[in-house]
């Protein structure tokens, strides 16, 4: 299967990176990685006037986000979907997006998860939620209850005993299970409540109830004015050319700034600290600076850093990253029974499928599938799984399809297909994910000039990575 985009589809090539001054490598940031994290910060950094040159060792912008297109069908490599928050929507606003963004189809409102051998929605309302079958009547009992759970022990909790102390065994695999899986790719078992979901884990801290807590911030929320205008409020947007669209507009962004350099095909072989700041070595040019800002991978910036401070490289060397592949699958429309009237399809554990879930694709956005056809996105491996993903295409597609046959009523071959791996995909919040955090921050202090940053700390969607880079970009400025 053609898993490389055209020169045509790239966006950024390596001929449009060669904008550089390859005799004079002086910089006030460089910054490794081109990301959404890197690129956000690049972006924030070089618009307030500092020297940034970006490097990523791939032929595009944008790391795990990218959009790819063949014979009519459109998919993305990564990353489906953004989450418009105000963030999101003052940075489409300034890099003059906010036209072109896609609002999702109204039907991805709706998610389904798989129950006993059948697709069920998740409710949307709550009086819809008192008969829905994904609770039933022992569920509702233990939900009722919550108010007056047990407090929290002192000990570091994992998600799903979190979420079984305070809502019950049904909650915890018909709804949160499949939710973890189709975020993280994790085991709630092995994810850090505090770390993964620590925002769950405040309202308890401070109401003693999630349902308190929640009922108090939707109150709130409806009072204070939102600085989203209505018709964005609770969006998922993309773009009609897919979410490359936005990488490759803060790479142009990047660019047209007079002293910001991207230079695409520049791996980092080595760091090391120097009188005047950092130094960063490629296979032919150095790249010198008093701030540098590692916006890799985890296990990549371990390997950079293990030279300078094993301190800093044991933490990150620590933090798990499972292989996820996604197998997109296209279809006649009249060969597939279920209307597809959703964001997609969640496959709970107790289900005992090896697909962790499906999107539906070409229901979120117009123009994803040809004329007449659908297209489904599935996930494959993740860290309960991880062998599932070594499996060749073949043996992974025809897995796909085995497993949705049933639920979605597919009469039919699938007419295209296409696999993306990720060796190393989603960073796990797992336990001692906080204190292997802290200490990487507690050797990071000895380091003047050094920045961290990823989806590996401080959120994994493309949101909070956005928003990480924006305020670093920003608090590298007034140093300078």
């Amino acid at each position: 299967m053609q898993t490389q985009r055209t020169t045509e589809e790239q966006g950024m090539t390596k001929e449009q990176s060669k904008k550089q001054d390859t005799t004079e490598n002086a910089w006030d940031v460089v910054i490794v990685g081109a990301g959404a994290t890197g690129l956000a910060a690049a972006h924030s950094a070089a618009r307030r006037g500092l020297r940034v040159a970006l490097l990523e060792r791939g032929d595009t912008v944008g790391g795990n986000i990218g959009t790819r297109r063949d014979s009519g069908w459109q998919t993305e490599i990564g990353p489906n979907t953004l989450m418009m928050k105000p963030p999101l929507y003052a940075l489409l606003e300034e890099l003059e997006l906010l036209d072109e963004a896609q609002p999702a189809n109204t039907a991805a409102r709706k998610r389904f998860v798989a129950y006993q051998g059948a697709p069920v929605a998740l409710p949307t309302h709550p009086l819809k939620a008192v008969t829905n079958p994904l609770l039933g009547a022992k569920g509702w009992s233990q939900v009722l209850r919550e108010p007056f759970a047990r407090r929290a022990p002192e000990r570091e909790e994992s998600l799903a005993a979190f979420v079984e102390r305070r809502l019950g065994r049904r909650v915890l695999d018909y709804m949160v299970d499949p939710f973890v899986s189709g975020v993280y790719a994790g085991d709630p078992s092995r994810l850090s409540a505090p770390a993964a979901m620590k925002r769950l884990v405040a309202l308890e801290q401070k109401y003693g109830s999630l349902i308190r807590g929640g009922l108090t911030g939707l109150i709130k929320a409806r009072r204070a004015p939102s600085p989203l205008p209505p018709e964005w409020r609770g969006q998922l947007v993309s773009f009609p050319d897919g979410l490359r669209r936005l990488t490759d507009r803060l790479a142009e962004r990047i660019e047209a700034q007079p002293a910001a350099r991207i230079h695409l095909g520049c791996e980092a072989s080595s760091i090391q600290r120097t009188s005047e700041g950092w130094c960063v070595e490629t296979k032919d040019q150095r790249f010198r600076a008093s701030e540098l800002v590692l916006a890799v991978p985890a296990h990549v910036s371990a390997r950079l850093l293990e030279p300078v401070d094993p301190a800093l490289s044991r933490p990150l060397e620590e933090i798990v990253y499972p292989s996820v592949n996604a197998v997109a699958l296209g279809f006649r429309a009249e060969d597939i029974m279920h209307p597809l009237d959703g964001f997609g399809l969640l496959i709970p554990n107790r289900e005992q499928r090896t697909t962790l879930g499906v999107l539906f694709s070409s229901t979120l956005f117009p123009n994803r599938a040809p004329d007449g056809h659908v297209l489904l996105t599935g996930f494959m491996g993740g860290r309960r799984r991880p062998g599932v993903a070594e499996w060749d295409d073949d043996a992974q597609v025809a897995q796909v399809l085995y497993d949705l046959r049933d639920l979605l009523g597919i009469r039919g071959e699938p007419v295209w297909s296409r696999v993306q791996r990720w060796p190393k995909a989603i960073p796990q919040y797992e336990f001692g994910h906080l204190e292997r955090i802290e200490a990487l921050d507690a050797a990071l202090a000895h380091h003047e000039g050094l920045s961290l940053v990823g989806n590996w700390r401080g959120g994994i969607a493309v949101g909070d990575c956005l928003e990480n880079g924006r305020l670093l970009g920003e608090r590298l400025a007034p140093a300078r």
